[in-house]
C-alpha cells in the first residue's frame, strides 16, 4: 500500500517545511508516503467559498486514480487517540490494495463531491488549525501510529 498526503496550496512556513520533512522521512522507514501539493487558487477574493470549494474539488479530484481509499482530514471526521490511530493504520495496511490518500482541503474545507468522493474522514482535533499546522500534526502522527506498530519507545503511554 502507498500513502499520499494531498494538500491545497503549498507550505510556506519553512519552520513547518523543515518539521513536516523530517516526520514524512521518518515514517518511510516503516511505509511509502509522499506529499503532492495542489496548487491554490489564483484570483480569489472574487470567488465566494462555496465556489473555491468546486474549483479546489476540480484540482482534487483529478489527482484521485481510481482505487484509491481517500481520507478526508476533516473537523466533522472520527476522532481517535493516538493508539487507536495507529490500529487504523493497521487495518488499512492490511485491506487497502492501491493507496490510502488522506487529503487535506482549502480553507473553506471541502466541496460535496469532495465528500462523495471519500470513503471516511478523520479528525484530528475538535479545534481548529491552520491549514500548515494540520499537515505538521498529521505527519506527526503518522508517524507516531508507524512507531507505535513497531514498537519504537517514541510513543510513551
Amino acid at each position: 500500500m502507498k500513502t499520499l498526503l494531498l494538500v491545497v496550496g503549498r507550505t510556506v512556513e519553512p519552520h513547518f517545511v523543515t518539521a513536516i520533512n523530517d516526520y514524512v522521512q521518518r515514517t518511510r522507514r516503516y511505509l511509502p508516503l509522499d506529499i503532492e501539493v495542489i496548487p491554490e487558487l489564483k484570483n480569489t477574493r472574487s470567488l465566494s467559498a462555496d465556489l473555491q470549494k468546486e474549483r479546489e474539488a476540480d484540482l482534487i479530484l483529478r489527482a484521485l486514480q481510481p482505487g484509491d481509499t481517500v481520507v478526508l482530514l476533516d473537523e466533522g471526521g472520527k476522532e481517535m487517540r493516538s493508539v487507536d490511530f495507529a490500529q487504523w493504520m493497521k487495518q488499512k495496511m492490511n485491506t487497502v490494495s492501491r493507496r490510502l490518500v488522506f487529503v487535506v482541503g482549502g480553507p473553506y474545507g471541502f466541496s460535496p463531491r469532495v465528500y462523495a468522493a471519500a470513503q471516511e474522514k478523520v479528525s484530528l482535533s475538535r479545534m481548529t488549525f491552520s491549514h500548515q499546522m494540520v499537515r505538521l500534526i498529521f505527519a506527526e502522527q503518522l508517524y507516531r501510529a508507524m512507531s507505535i506498530l513497531h514498537g519504537s519507545p517514541y510513543h510513551h503511554e
